[in-house]
């Protein structure tokens, strides 16, 4: 069974839709399968690369409006790609990703097709007006859409209209997998050193959603460590808030290779996810924390994140943009170590119940023979 997924951008790091890709694609090799990719890329050349074992076909970005990244390589590219294909796998959103469906005449071609349907448009409503017609045709003609949580799938007000053919595969991560290496008991020792024995963690792509400026404004009343990794457009600004408060607690590391978040993830405390926006679908960080056994504070948005962690049970839930909240869910875990252990032991629980990379890949691949069955 031949694969194809059709994404803007590809990573196996960091950026929550295309870990989930690579997961989809490895666990897919595992079982018999043989994704490929097709993204684009910065460079001007065409270029093919084998990430551990499935090929990444990059066609050139021209240029970009609004996120939304275009290529006229694409579409040829695309066409032979899809021609060889057995199963089309897209993932929404990305417009131009519409446009190139219909040019390259799938609807037509008879191949099954499957959308993970990874978030609502949220911040661009001008554009989305401008969109809907597209977006609705497109949904519309696709075997199937792949929601990534039940919260999302009652949530969403695009997901509601197509709900008959709507299925729900939580995301998946691989504990054992190579982006999680164990990190050397030096490597550990160091951090251990620098930080401290007990600090709050977060980890992601520094976007507007993510909050972190209510979680700086938490900061504010406390002074236990809240180290932040990663890198993004708000990480100036996020800064500069940071010096304008006088936030010695607050540590920013940037962007650091995945033993190193390995190492942080397993130290930490707890993990802290403050999104306050429904740009926000799911988590993959969030979940990172309850796949390492962490307590987890987050903001109830309607979204995946309330699927992952749940009030009480492995961590905390509070209204979004709401520091006081926040602080005082975090005063809760700091003060409360043997309760914020055992949310710790139902998030590791829950997770190896719900979210393993094995049991997503195996949902697709049946969902991916029920449409080849039915053709």
């Amino acid at each position: 069974m031949r694969i194809l997924h059709f994404y803007r951008t590809y990573s196996q790091s960091y950026g929550g839709i295309e870990q989930v890709i690579y997961q989809l694609c490895v666990g897919a090799q595992r079982l018999g399968a043989e994704p490929e990719v097709l993204t684009l890329a910065r460079d001007r050349r065409a270029a093919e690369v084998n990430v551990d074992g499935h090929r990444v076909v990059q066609v050139p970005l021209d240029f970009e409006i609004a996120s939304t990244g275009f290529s006229r390589a694409a579409f040829g590219k695309f066409r032979q790609l899809a021609n060889q294909a057995d199963i089309i796998h897209y993932h929404f959103p990305w417009p131009f990703m519409d446009v190139v469906h219909f040019a390259c005449g799938i609807p037509r071609l008879g191949k099954p097709t499957v959308v993970s349907y990874h978030a609502d448009i949220v911040r661009q409503k001008l554009l989305l007006q401008l969109y809907r017609p597209l977006m609705q045709r497109f949904l519309g003609s696709v075997d199937r859409i792949v929601a990534s949580s039940p919260n999302y799938l009652a949530t969403s007000p695009v997901l509601t209209q197509f709900r008959d053919k709507v299925t729900v595969i939580p995301y998946g991560l691989d504990r054992n997998g190579p982006n999680y290496p164990a990190p050397a008991a030096a490597r550990l020792d160091a951090w251990r050193q620098r930080l401290g024995g007990k600090f709050f963690l977060f980890v992601g792509v520094l976007r507007y959603y993510k909050g972190l400026h209510v979680l700086l404004d938490a900061a504010r009343a406390c002074d236990y460590p809240i180290v932040i990794v990663g890198a993004g457009p708000v990480e100036a600004a996020l800064k500069a808030q940071a010096e304008l408060n006088r936030l010695r607690n607050v540590i920013f590391l940037g962007v650091l290779p995945d033993e190193d978040k390995v190492a942080l993830l397993t130290l930490c405390h707890a993990v802290v996810f403050p999104s306050h926006l429904r740009s926000e679908s799911f988590g993959i960080s969030l979940l990172e924390g309850a796949m390492f056994g962490k307590p987890m504070i987050s903001c109830e948005i309607g979204s995946g994140t309330s699927y992952i962690n749940i009030d009480g049970e492995t961590g905390r839930v509070v209204p979004p943009g709401d520091p006081a909240a926040f602080r005082q869910a975090m005063d809760f875990l700091w003060q409360h170590p043997a309760e914020a252990a055992a949310m710790g032991h139902r998030a590791a629980a829950r997770y190896e119940a719900l979210f393993t990379a094995e049991r997503m890949s195996a949902g697709y691949l049946a969902l991916y023979r029920e449409l080849l069955a039915a053709r």
